[in-house]
């Protein structure tokens, strides 16, 4: 089923008069990160889809392994035994909100986590109940697989979410299901703004949050970069702009992080260099995504 508010495209936006978000203390920028908590709900031999997951890891591109990857497996755990531990105690040893995009699954799968995650005041997005391609699946499936996510995180956080980000890219479906489950504030998939924007789902306004796979560590994964000082400039760099444009024009910066990646000590020290470089800044609203999404519901309601 081809849903409208996926065939249509908008190259518009907000072009040259984006709105004043008016951010709390009149920041110039709002700067949301999000941890996304993967490892234990991806592609596996042990869930039955005959292969083992290797995106986002040190494996190489095609590693050309025949049946199961106990490296690719190994890799992925690193992120729960040890980065997730390790970005918490970053944000939380400053006093610094995150975002947790949480696959319901994985999140089960380590009660110590979710433990953690229930008690830390971060807000918990959906990022599905496993972290599979939501394009790939049938109307039903992707319907079945909401419905659990969010009873699964209501029962290991404590709470129902009320954000949604899928895997890579939605499908043709998603946020239609989105709307139809009723329970959700937002949704995340989409990539093309630096602001919320309202669209309409169904003939009633749906609220949409834009993620970023540009101020992300997945570049670390392709290649894109090497060192945690280059992570650092490149998300300063991001940032200074932004900063300087919101004198003028205020926007929202996403920072998308990696257990599994940005979790290992040398990239860490570069996500922990921006962390004080933008605690010591003014004018910067750090926040939660769900802070952001009800923020603009309240200043910037549906015209409907």
């Amino acid at each position: 089923m081809d849903d409208s508010t996926h065939s249509r495209r908008d190259l518009i936006g907000y072009a040259d008069a984006p709105p004043d978000p008016r951010w709390p203390g009149g920041a110039r920028v709002a700067l949301n990160f999000v941890v996304n908590y993967e490892e234990g709900s991806e592609p596996s031999f042990q869930d039955g889809e005959g292969y083992t997951e290797t995106a986002l890891t040190e494996a190489p591109l095609d590693p050309d392994v025949r049946g199961r990857d106990l490296a690719g497996e190994g890799m992925f755990a690193y992120g729960s035994r040890v980065g997730f531990w390790r970005l918490m105690r970053l944000f939380q040893e400053r006093g610094l909100p995150m975002t947790v995009f949480g696959c319901a699954l994985a999140l089960e799968r380590n009660p110590k986590a979710a433990a953690a995650v229930a008690a830390s005041g971060f807000d918990v997005c959906c990022h599905g109940w496993r972290w599979v391609q939501h394009y790939w699946l049938s109307e039903e499936e992707e319907r079945e697989h909401i419905r659990r996510a969010v009873a699964s995180l209501q029962a290991t956080v404590g709470e129902r979410p009320l954000g949604w980000y899928c895997r890579y890219g939605p499908s043709l479906n998603t946020r239609r299901l989105v709307a139809e489950e009723g329970g959700f504030l937002y949704d995340s998939d989409a990539y093309d703004d630096e602001l919320p924007y309202w669209t309409e789902v169904g003939g009633r306004p749906h609220l949409v949050v834009p993620y970023s796979l540009t101020h992300n560590d997945a570049k670390f994964g392709r290649g894109g970069m090497a060192t945690g000082r280059e992570f650092f400039e490149f998300l300063k760099d991001g940032f200074d702009m932004l900063w300087e444009e919101g004198a003028r024009t205020p926007k929202m910066m996403s920072v998308g992080l990696h257990m599994r990646l940005v979790g290992h000590p040398a990239r860490a020290s570069g996500l922990a260099r921006f962390l004080d470089y933008v605690a010591a800044k003014e004018g910067v609203w750090i926040t939660r995504r769900l802070d952001i999404a009800r923020h603009w519901a309240a200043e910037h309601p549906a015209q409907v």
